[in-house]
């Protein structure tokens, strides 16, 4: 494996467990509501599905690059284009969440890195 080939090859992976391990944190606020034993671990739960799903699409494409630009891709560009969507019809003088649009942008860099490491693979 060449310099850029361990590049292209690495960075999408741990990007993806970074931004997981990003979006988990803030299922720390479920602490604050005293919701009880079982309440907060359905708070948590539902708190990480994002982070639980980015992981699972990870482990799918470790070795499948292929299904790792596709999804990654598609989950960005839908992201991307529902925050716009979103943008648009919310009222005036709302408040916006920066935070959707970065999800949108993280998927689609992976996307893209894991299509350019299904590109450097030599023909089977």
């Amino acid at each position: 494996m060449t310099k850029v080939n361990k590049f292209i090859f690495w960075t999408p992976r741990i990007l993806v467990i970074l931004f997981a391990l990003f979006l988990a944190i803030f299922s720390f606020d479920v602490f604050e509501e005293n919701l009880g034993f079982w309440g907060t671990i359905l708070g948590l739960f539902m708190h990480n599905l994002p982070s639980l799903i980015l992981l699972a699409i990870l482990l799918t494409s470790w070795k499948r690059e292929l299904v790792g630009a596709i999804m990654f891709g598609f989950l960005g560009v839908a992201g991307i284009i529902g925050t716009i969507i979103v943008r648009l019809t919310i009222p005036e003088g709302s408040r916006f969440n920066i935070l959707y649009i970065m999800v949108g942008v993280v998927c689609t860099l992976v996307g893209v890195l894991f299509y350019f490491g299904w590109k450097q693979q030599p023909e089977k």
